[in-house]
């Protein structure tokens, strides 16, 4: 058998995930307009310390898809586009230090440290309203956005879902985690 290194794909898991990623961007051509699946194949080709990232995402129920292309830098940028929170990274709360005040029923882990964990980004309340113009995301579930640290300071973080054909962003103490609620991912390759 084969000896992989930490955060790095087989060969197999290369092409299976190049596979899926080429699948869900020929059915979702609404997300990335202009866009060919030959750039952004080169970008992953490229880019191949990030596949690990994407494969986590994939792995953890986010269904990655390219939303976005940098000219200048030649990046394609890749959300989590799930119809609903991804399911492996649900009933977390916001970060480490909100983990580690729980005293009991603590989750498993914390959005952030999970995200640092995973090598993505915790989608902003901006990247999480442009998500929301490609269709219709969390209409059941919610996901955790990244917090501004003067709300955070104060013991709160914020997510946001989509109700009644518009965006909603709430609050709630970082601790606190939901089945429901669990944290989109963006990763630039």
């Amino acid at each position: 058998m084969a000896k992989t290194l930490k955060n790095t794909l087989t060969a197999a898991q290369h092409k299976g995930l190049v596979e899926v990623l080429h699948m869900r961007f020929e059915k979702n051509m609404n997300r990335h307009k202009g866009l060919t699946w030959e750039l952004v194949e080169a970008r992953l080709e490229s880019g191949k310390s990030k596949l690990w990232s994407l494969n986590e995402m994939e792995n953890s129920g986010g269904e990655p898809d390219v939303v976005g292309y940098d000219r200048k830098t030649g990046e394609c940028t890749f959300f989590d586009c799930s119809p609903e929170s991804p399911t492996g990274r649900r009933s977390l709360c916001y970060d480490p230090e909100s983990l580690e005040s729980r005293k009991e029923f603590k989750p498993k882990h914390s959005v952030i440290g999970m995200a640092a964990e995973m090598g993505i980004e915790l989608l902003s309340e901006a990247d999480y309203r442009a998500l929301q113009q490609l269709g219709k995301f969390d209409t059941k579930t919610s996901s955790w956005i990244l917090t501004p640290p003067p709300i955070r300071k104060l013991g709160g973080a914020i997510f946001a879902d989509y109700r009644y054909g518009q965006v909603f962003v709430y609050h709630n103490g970082a601790e606190s985690y939901y089945a429901a609620r669990g944290f989109r991912g963006s990763l630039r390759v």
